[in-house]
C-alpha cells in the first residue's frame, strides 16, 4: 500500500512538471531554470496533492483519518498557490517597477530583481488538480500490490 502512495503523487508531481515545461518549450520560453519554478499551466503542486489524497482515498477509504487529513493538506496547498503566492508575484512586479525607477546609481544597488512568477491562477491549478485526480485514477489500477 505504501508504494501507492508514494508512487502515484511523484508521477502526477513530476509529469505535470514537464508537461509545464513543455508547454513553456512550444511559447518559446524555454529556460532551464524555469524547470524548478513556482507558477505556470499547470499547477505541478495541486497536481501532487490532489493525486495524493485521491489515492489515500482509494487505498484507506473516503471515511478514513487519513484521506481527511490529506484532503485538508490539499485544500491548504491548493489556497496557498492560488492566494498566497500569487499575492507575492503582484509584490515582485510592483518591487521591480519601483526599483526601475530608481536613478541609475541607486538602481545599480539591486543588481537581482524579485521573482514575479509564484503562483496560479485558479485556472492552472484547475487543471493540475484535474491532471492529479485522472493520473491517480489511472495509476490505482496499474500499479500493482506487490511494487516494492
Amino acid at each position: 500500500m505504501l508504494p501507492h502512495l508514494v508512487l502515484i503523487p511523484l508521477v502526477a508531481g513530476i509529469g505535470t512538471q514537464v508537461i509545464k515545461f513543455i508547454i513553456q518549450i512550444v511559447r518559446g520560453e524555454f529556460a532551464w531554470s524555469r524547470l524548478q519554478e513556482y507558477g505556470g499551466m499547470p499547477s505541478a503542486h495541486t497536481a501532487f496533492v490532489v493525486s495524493l489524497a485521491v489515492t489515500v482515498g482509494l487505498h484507506l477509504g473516503w471515511d478514513s483519518a487519513e484521506f481527511a487529513i490529506s484532503l485538508i493538506f490539499a485544500l491548504l496547498i491548493i489556497r496557498d498557490a492560488i492566494g498566497l503566492r500569487q499575492f507575492l508575484s503582484q509584490h515582485g512586479k510592483i518591487l521591480n517597477m519601483l526599483i526601475k525607477d530608481l536613478p541609475d546609481d541607486v538602481e545599480r544597488k539591486y543588481p537581482h530583481h524579485l521573482e514575479e512568477r509564484f503562483g496560479h491562477t485558479p485556472l492552472q491549478a484547475l487543471v493540475g488538480g484535474l491532471i492529479g485526480l485522472v493520473v491517480a485514477l489511472w495509476l490505482h489500477d496499474v500499479v500493482p500490490d506487490w511494487w516494492p
